[in-house]
């Protein structure tokens, strides 16, 4: 199989505008989002994928190749939709002239790094790789989830998956998931496992090639959670666990938080 990583990423985040931009321990956070992922053993390539000039130009300074889509895609998925054509490209082995034949689709895997994540594991990369090789038959859509601290379960700034027995997401929320009835929420950690969301996605590109055909997805809408649309046009999202605690950048007090975690890693190093 073949994996290209894309980051998508624009300058008008809407509750936090300029993000991908903020210093955090002297870098700009994209660019420690690509550095990281480009420590990751399996990819072969890590490209930008935004709908500003600025960023594109940016990523060419820190040596990073970038692809510039619509600023009108509504997600980072719809983004890397738009721009599959370059990935597949990327991706494609070297001694074929045609363009990518659907088997080639099928074994070829989109990793969508989300361009919020300054301290994204490259081994948590590598594993996704894993765990698309080992699978039978290829996973259409694989995502990392990680065991939630109790103090994280109703913050609705970390997003949530419901597993099902056999690692299936069932379902994706800002909500803690599953509601424990009868139980104080300050003690629902206890009675259930909590799971959080990793902000990677592994698409098989074949079904990223299908997103501009997916059914509107009220739900997508009411929760802002872009996979979502996936699981109501009923495209599986299996699951894996790794071990760690994910931050993603949406808020100033996380934006506090990385810096602060940023000052510690450079203090221990």
């Amino acid at each position: 199989m073949r994996f290209v990583v894309a980051v998508p990423a624009r300058l008008d985040s809407s509750r936090l505008p300029g993000k991908v931009m903020a210093d955090i321990g002297g870098r700009p956070m994209l660019r420690r989002v690509l550095e990281r992922c480009a420590r990751a053993r399996r990819p072969a390539s890590v490209v930008l994928c935004t709908d500003s000039p600025e960023l594109v130009e940016a990523a060419a300074a820190w040596g990073f190749p970038a692809l510039l889509t619509s600023p009108q895609c509504a997600s980072g998925s719809e983004r890397l939709a738009e721009a599959l054509p370059a990935l597949l490209s990327r991706a494609a082995d070297p001694t074929t002239a045609a363009g990518p034949t659907a088997a080639e689709l099928t074994a070829t895997v989109i990793l969508n790094v989300q361009g919020d994540q300054p301290f994204i594991d490259p081994a948590v990369i590598d594993a996704m790789a894993a765990e698309f090789e080992r699978r039978q038959p290829t996973p259409e859509v694989l995502t990392p989830i990680y065991r939630l601290a109790a103090e994280a379960l109703h913050n609705p700034n970390v997003v949530k998956t419901l597993v099902s027995a056999d690692g299936r997401a069932l379902y994706f929320s800002r909500s803690a998931l599953p509601h424990v009835r009868g139980v104080d929420p300050d003690q629902w950690h206890g009675h259930a496992p909590f799971w959080g969301h990793v902000g990677l996605y592994g698409y098989r590109a074949d079904v990223l090639a299908r997103w501009a055909a997916l059914p509107h997805s009220p739900l997508e809408h009411l929760e802002k959670l872009e996979q979502l649309r996936l699981l109501e046009a009923g495209i599986g999202i299996g699951t894996f666990v790794v071990e760690g605690d994910f931050l993603s950048v949406d808020t100033a007090p996380q934006l506090d938080q990385a810096r602060a975690l940023a000052a510690d890693i450079d203090a221990a190093s």
